[in-house]
C-alpha cells in the first residue's frame, strides 16, 4: 500500500483554522481544458456569457496569479501530486494513446490521501496521465471514474475527432491513433464518434451531480475535468449557435452551465457551506481563446501560456467578491485539500506545493505561498519569476509583471540586480529538478511493457476491458 508511508502530519489541521472535531469539508475541483484567462466574465470576457461563473466569483475569491503548465498532462500531474510536473512526469510534451509511460503508480495522489481520510473519491472527465491499466484513475485513488483517458482530439480522423462540429469528417487519418474510448471505471462504454462529442459536457454534468447526491451524507472529493473547451469544438445542441463567439463561445457557455448545475446541486442538498469548490483551467488558451492582458498561448511559458483563471468558492469561509494576486499553482491544491481534511502529505516524498488556505480565506497576516515560480516547458526551465520580476533565461529578457503583465518591455539592462537574483534561483534548480533534462530530484515515470490500446480499430476493447 502506498499510503503506509503516511506516518507523520506535515500539514496539521491546526494550520487550517478549523477545530479538530469539525466535520470534514467536501471538495470539488472543476478543471477546464484549454480555457483562456479572459474567456469568462470574471476575468473580463465580453464575448462569452458566463453567468454562473460570474456569480461564483461574486460569492468567492479570484486568484489572479494562478499557474498551470504549458500543456495538459504536466498540469494534471501537478494537480494530482502537489509537485512541479517535471518532478513526477518528466516528459517533453504530453502523453499519447497506447503509451508505455504514465504517472507512476508509486506516486501518492490527492485522491489517495483523501480516501485514507474516509472520503468518497470520484472522477468525471479527462484523465490524461496514462492510458494503460496501471495508470488509470481507479488505480490512483478514485473509487469511480467516468470519462476519457486523454484529450478529445486523440483518435482516428474518420471518427470526427480531428474536425469541429459541422466540418467535413475525413475518411482516414489520425496518425494511427486508436479509437477514443469512453470509460466507466475500467470498462469501455463506447467508441466516441462526432455525435458523442456533442454530449460530453451534459453527460459529465449528470455524472457529477449524481455523485454529489449519492455521497451527500459523507465527505467527498469530486474531480470534474471537462474535455471542453479543447479542440475539436463540439458544443451541445442546446447551446450551439447561441453565443456571439461561434462554436468556441457556445462551448464556453455550456461549460458555464455545467458549473452552475454543480453549484446548484450543492445548494439543493444543503452542502454549500460544507464544500470548497475550486474552478481552474489546465493551461493557457489556444488561438480560439482570449488570454488578455497576457502575451502568448497554450504551449508557451509566456504568461498567456501558463497563467489561468481560478476561482475559489466556499460560502461563509471564503470572503465573497474578493481577489488575491499571490503566486499560486496547480501543485498547491493537494496540500491545501489535505490540510483542510486533517490528513497529511507523504513525509518521505518532496512536494513543491503549499497550503493555500491563508490565501483563500483572506488572512491579512499570511505570508505569500511562494516567493518564486519556475516555468518549465517539458524538461527545460525557460523562465523564473519572483513577486515582481520575470526572467526569460535563453534571451535574458526581464519583465516587470506588476506593471507589464503582457511582457512587452524588456527592462533587463536597467535592472541587473533583478536579473542576477533570478538567475541564482534558476541555477539552484540544477541540483534538484535540473535546468534541462531530468535532474536528481525528478522521480521515475511509470512504465509498462507491451502497451495496448484500450479500444482497437476493430472496435474490440483490450482484454479485460470488455464493453457493456
Amino acid at each position: 500500500m502506498k499510503l503506509t508511508a503516511l506516518l507523520a502530519a506535515t500539514l496539521p489541521l491546526a494550520l487550517t483554522g478549523f477545530a479538530a472535531d469539525a466535520p470534514k469539508p467536501n471538495f470539488v475541483i472543476i478543471n477546464i481544458d484549454d480555457l483562456g484567462y479572459a474567456d469568462i466574465g470574471p476575468y473580463g470576457s465580453t464575448l462569452n456569457r458566463t453567468p454562473n461563473l460570474d456569480r461564483m466569483a461574486k460569492e468567492g475569491r479570484k486568484l489572479t496569479t494562478f499557474y498551470g503548465a504549458p500543456v495538459c498532462s504536466p498540469s494534471r500531474a501537478a494537480l494530482m501530486t502537489g509537485c512541479y510536473p517535471k518532478r513526477v512526469l518528466p516528459i517533453p510534451h504530453v502523453l499519447f494513446p497506447k503509451g508505455e509511460t504514465g504517472l507512476s503508480p508509486s506516486e501518492v495522489t490527492v485522491a489517495e490521501v483523501l480516501k485514507a481520510q474516509g472520503y468518497a473519491t470520484g472522477m468525471v472527465g479527462k484523465w490524461h496521465l496514462g492510458d494503460q491499466p496501471e495508470f488509470l484513475p481507479t488505480r490512483q485513488g478514485f473509487d469511480s471514474w467516468f470519462g476519457l483517458p486523454y484529450s478529445n482530439d486523440m483518435g482516428p480522423a474518420e471518427d470526427g475527432v480531428k474536425s469541429n462540429f459541422g466540418e467535413a469528417v475525413p475518411q482516414k487519418g489520425g496518425g494511427g491513433q486508436p479509437p477514443l474510448p469512453l470509460m466507466r471505471n475500467e470498462t469501455v462504454v463506447q467508441r466516441v464518434l462526432a455525435k458523442d462529442q456533442e454530449t460530453l459536457v451534459a453527460r459529465y454534468t449528470e455524472e457529477a451531480v449524481g455523485f454529489i447526491k449519492t455521497n451527500k451524507e459523507r465527505p467527498f472529493f469530486l474531480y470534474l475535468a471537462h474535455n471542453a473547451v479543447h479542440w475539436p469544438l463540439y458544443p451541445g445542441a442546446k447551446f450551439r449557435g447561441k453565443s456571439k463567439n461561434g462554436l468556441y463561445g457556445d462551448w464556453v457557455e455550456e461549460m458555464d452551465w455545467s458549473v452552475g448545475e454543480v453549484l446548484q446541486s450543492l445548494r439543493a442538498h444543503g452542502l454549500a457551506e460544507k464544500t470548497l469548490v475550486l474552478f481552474v483551467s489546465d493551461n493557457g488558451g489556444t488561438g480560439y481563446s482570449v488570454n488578455k492582458p497576457f502575451r502568448g498561448q497554450k504551449g508557451s511559458t509566456l504568461e498567456g501560456g501558463m497563467r489561468e483563471p481560478a476561482i475559489a468558492w466556499w460560502p461563509g469561509k471564503i470572503p465573497a467578491g474578493t481577489a488575491n494576486d499571490a503566486i499560486c499553482a496547480m501543485f498547491d491544491l493537494l496540500p491545501t485539500l489535505v490540510s483542510l481534511s486533517g490528513g497529511m502529505v507523504p513525509p518521505e516524498r518532496k512536494i513543491d506545493g503549499k497550503n493555500l488556505w491563508p490565501v483563500l480565506s483572506g488572512e491579512s497576516a499570511a505570508a505569500p505561498a511562494h516567493e518564486s515560480f519556475l516555468y518549465f516547458k517539458g524538461l527545460v526551465l525557460e523562465a523564473v519569476r519572483d513577486e515582481t520580476w520575470k526572467l526569460h533565461l535563453a534571451k535574458g529578457e526581464l519583465y516587470n509583471l506588476k506593471t507589464d503583465p503582457g511582457e512587452a518591455v524588456n527592462v533587463a539592462a536597467a535592472h541587473p540586480e533583478a536579473v542576477a537574483g533570478l538567475r541564482a534561483i534558476a541555477d539552484a534548480t540544477a541540483s534538484d529538478l535540473g535546468k534541462s533534462g531530468a535532474g536528481p530530484g525528478t522521480r521515475p515515470l511509470g512504465k509498462v511493457a507491451n502497451p495496448q490500446a484500450l479500444l482497437g480499430h476493430d472496435g474490440k476493447p483490450r482484454p479485460g476491458f470488455a464493453t457493456k
